[in-house]
């Protein structure tokens, strides 16, 4: 059967963070990505400079082994820990504590050894101090020049037109200044100053790319089972500190899930969750919706009957990235919810039965949804159900079987391929190995990547004179995403 497992986020970096462990016996934790697999013994080595302090749990019999994080400068390294006294399932999570350290923040500014031209490419080259070489295209340097003219420094935001670009440019001359910078001379006599940080962080290495996509995106996700155990935090403390918040909002990243306990017991609470981050997404189902067992409901959801696992409104041609829900009066009987790692789940459909994953990474299928909430509406898109990038990485699940319309716009010959590659996928969501259960008690908050997670719910009997009663809301991953840069933007700066 299910278990219910929970680990609690650090409050902060500065300072030893306690670790608590809610949860119970089962087992051993699969936790992979594409990229870089991970066991409950070995830890993920950092990607660059690691971003915060996270971590993830494995669940046998006993909690164990923990992977440092360190340095909000750049990236976040994961790790596993494995080893818990055994618990009974269903009892009450919380369990055992472990320490994690505090993070380093310091990161020293990169010096310049030299800087050439290398005419016959059109390339500058910078070498460093610590040995290694950087080349930057005459072209981009000019496009990029930081003077007043080229660039509005009120806004860091290029003035420069394309229509008044050289793309020909020479350069006439560059130095070394005394101060550590780089400048340019170009064959016009106009001259670009560019500070040394600027352009290592802009190196047109592939490694250097590549780790600057992941600090900028966070792209590296944490694939989980059943053996996950859900992330929390307390929903004061992501509100009023600053590092807890950017705890927080790292773990929804990476792990795509994660519990805040003891908000108020009344409606109002996601709202002001969702200001924490900047604004909460209007929708045709309100600011916020009433997820209750109602008459004549307007969704699958408003019934007390069993929910399978879908994401959230793939209606819409931009379904939205993230969705808050917070239980504000929970069932006699049943309402559990259900998770599963989407991204996961997909990762091996594509090793397990790779035409499934194919037809459902091909195939655009209809989804559909009408009637009357917020305002009238009548909701038609497109979508795979699995949504891959140009480099074949999952990115998006979108599956709703309410939603998913009668409506096949698909040759007649695939047709089946379509229905059998559905249900493989519905059976393998449907594997205890890879579902979560999480009882939600009033005051807890469940966040999560609505991109990523498939949630379900049990069928539920309301108290006769309480009914089960949760509300919600949905933000988009550009405002969360806008927020997290920002505290950690702040909280480097506070601490460098």
């Amino acid at each position: 059967m299910w278990t219910s497992r929970c680990t609690v986020l650090p409050r902060s970096f500065s300072a030893l963070p306690v670790l608590s462990v809610r949860g119970c016996g089962g087992p051993q934790l699969s936790l992979s990505s594409r990229s870089s697999p991970l066991s409950s013994q070995s830890s993920l080595s950092s990607l660059s400079s690691p971003l915060s302090s996270l971590s993830s749990l494995s669940s046998s019999s006993s909690l164990s082994s923990l992977l440092s994080l360190s340095s909000l400068s750049s990236l976040s390294s994961l790790s596993s820990l494995s080893s818990l006294s055994s618990l009974s399932p269903r009892q009450p999570q919380r369990r055992g504590q472990h320490t994690l350290g505090s993070p380093s923040l310091s990161k020293p500014s990169p010096s310049v050894r030299c800087v050439g031209a290398l005419h016959k490419e059109r390339l500058l080259q910078v070498e460093w101090e610590d040995g290694g070489h950087s080349l930057y295209p005459f072209t981009w340097l000019r496009d990029n020049c930081q003077c007043p003219t080229c660039t509005l420094q009120s806004a860091q935001a290029r003035k420069l037109l394309v229509g008044d670009l050289d793309v020909n440019i020479g350069l006439d001359s560059v130095e070394l200044t005394n101060d550590n910078k780089v400048s340019v001379t170009w064959q016009d006599q106009h001259t670009s100053m560019f500070d040394c940080d600027w352009l290592k962080r802009r190196c047109f290495s592939a490694a250097a790319r590549r780790a600057v996509q992941e600090e900028l995106f966070l792209n590296e996700r944490l694939h989980w089972g059943s053996s996950l155990r859900v992330p929390t935090a307390h929903f004061e403390e992501v509100l009023e500190d600053d590092e807890a918040a950017l705890a927080w909002l790292l773990a929804l990243r990476r792990v795509g899930v994660v519990l805040l306990q003891g908000a108020p017991q009344e409606p109002g609470q996601v709202a002001r969750l969702a200001q924490r981050i900047g604004f909460l997404r209007l929708t045709f189902y309100g600011h916020t919706f009433k997820v209750q067992d109602k008459p004549m409901a307007n969704n699958v959801a408003y019934t007390s009957e069993k929910c399978s696992f879908h994401t959230d409104y793939p209606a819409l041609d931009y379904p939205p990235g993230v969705q808050f829900l917070h239980c504000i009066s929970q069932a006699a009987r049943g309402g559990e919810n259900l998770l599963v790692d989407g991204f996961h789940v997909a990762e091996k459909l594509r090793l397990e039965d790779p035409e499934a994953f194919r037809c459902l990474s091909l195939f655009s299928i209809d989804f559909t949804d009408a009637g009357t909430d917020y305002c009238p509406f009548r909701l038609q898109a497109k979508h795979h159900v699995i949504h891959v990038n140009e480099e074949g990485t999952v990115i998006r699940i979108n599956l709703n079987n309410a939603t998913r319309d009668s409506v096949l716009d698909l040759p007649l010959k695939q047709v089946q391929s379509f229905y059998r590659a559905l249900r493989a996928l519905e059976d393998m969501m449907n594997r205890e190995d890879n579902m979560v259960a999480l009882r939600m008690e009033p005051g807890d908050i469940l966040t999560f990547d609505n991109w990523r997670l498939l949630h379900a719910r049990t069928a539920f009997q309301s108290f006769p004179d309480r009914p089960r009663f949760l509300e919600g809301c949905y933000l988009d991953w550009d405002e969360v995403m806008s927020r997290l840069r920002i505290l950690r933007h702040d909280l480097q700066e506070h601490k460098a």
